[in-house]
């Protein structure tokens, strides 16, 4: 085996079948089969149509990303892939298949945390982690403010949503407001042309009271529920509805509360380098405010590009990349897909 692994990673946590290949902090192929359009006529993602799309999509995608890389499935040091958390079913075919590849290439594998991995693939833009760093991952199912002294496995959560994510409560208010699924890119793009401070939405957990008990959790409902009043309200006087103005204030609000929640976080835990990754950092808004916020402070924002914040094959690639040249121990073969998987089992 050469100094700088060369990994193959597996995803299959949600709705996107990501097959990745690096070498060390390379990133030589990401290929991507998205299955966002046929849920989209749902609202949302529906388990059992996302788990059949990833059997059809497995092999060509495996195809698709060493053809890109130019390496043969036999040339890989070892295969990586999400055990959790995510959806069961979901998990279970890119579990099965890393599974399947192990044993019939004779390489170890690594089932990796979903998180951890959303926080080790901003290595393959930006070079080694800073060590510690914090890690503010939003998406669609994750609202976390993670401690990272070690990706492979010195992870603690510092606070985490406890009910909507930030990345469903922008799925939500795109229905309310007529956007298509997935909410979060139609809302980003709305709220250019809004005001953000034309509507006054709630920042929640915020309080005093809150802050008590709450420091580093994240609620984004209740700001859910107060965009569906205004909306209604707006309905039933017969006045349109200000789309842009209202995706501008509700972004606004969750960016607010994001970013102040991240670098009162890195402030306590004596930290300078904050990291921001999941499908949510894509967000523009929540980029330039972060850094502007950042500077003021002496902190470095550090934010994988846009295709690299959803969920990709690579950031598993790059995490099991970094499980190898650290020689932590590989997973056993009857590695479980982990639903619930806590983000401080980092390596299963």
């Amino acid at each position: 085996m050469t100094d700088a692994p060369l990994v193959l990673g597996i995803e299959t946590s949600c709705d996107e079948t990501g097959v990745g290949i690096v070498r060390g902090h390379e990133l030589l192929a990401d290929a991507v089969a998205s299955s966002v359009d046929e849920h989209a006529r749902f609202g949302g993602v529906v388990p059992e149509v996302a788990s059949r799309a990833h059997l059809e999509a497995m092999v060509p995608t495996i195809e698709r990303a060493c053809e890109t890389a130019g390496v043969r499935l036999h040339d890989v040091d070892a295969i990586a892939v999400t055990s959790g958390p995510g959806l069961a079913g979901a998990l279970l075919v890119g579990v099965a298949a890393a599974k399947a590849l192990s044993v019939g290439l004779g390489k170890p594998l690594y089932g990796v945390n979903h998180l951890a991995a959303h926080v080790a693939v901003d290595q393959l833009e930006h070079g080694p982690l800073p060590e510690p760093c914090l890690a503010l991952l939003v998406s669609g199912g994750h609202s976390s403010l993670l401690r990272v002294g070690d990706v492979t496995g010195d992870v603690d959560p510092l606070g985490s949503t406890i009910d909507d994510a930030a990345g469903e409560a922008f799925d939500k208010v795109a229905r309310l407001l007529g956007l298509p699924f997935p909410g979060g890119p139609h809302i980003d793009r709305a709220a250019r042309e809004g005001n953000t401070v034309a509507i006054d939405f709630p920042r929640g957990l915020t309080s005093r009271r809150d802050l008590e008990r709450h420091r580093f959790d994240f609620s984004f409902s209740g700001l859910k529920t107060a965009v569906a009043r205004w909306v209604e309200a707006r309905e039933r006087s017969g006045e349109p509805v200000p789309v842009h103005d209202v995706a501008a204030s509700f972004q606004e609000a969750v960016c607010d509360v994001l970013v102040r929640k991240a670098l009162d976080a890195a402030t306590s835990q004596g930290v300078d380098d904050l990291l921001i990754g999941g499908g949510v950092a894509a967000n523009s808004r929540l980029r330039v405010m972060a850094e502007e916020r950042a500077a003021s402070r002496g902190i470095r924002v550090r934010v994988p590009r846009p295709g690299l914040c959803t969920d990709n094959g690579a950031m598993v690639a790059a995490l099991g990349a970094e499980m190898v040249a650290r020689n932590r121990p590989a997973s056993a073969l009857d590695l479980p897909a982990d639903s619930s998987l806590p983000v401080t089992e980092v390596l299963v």
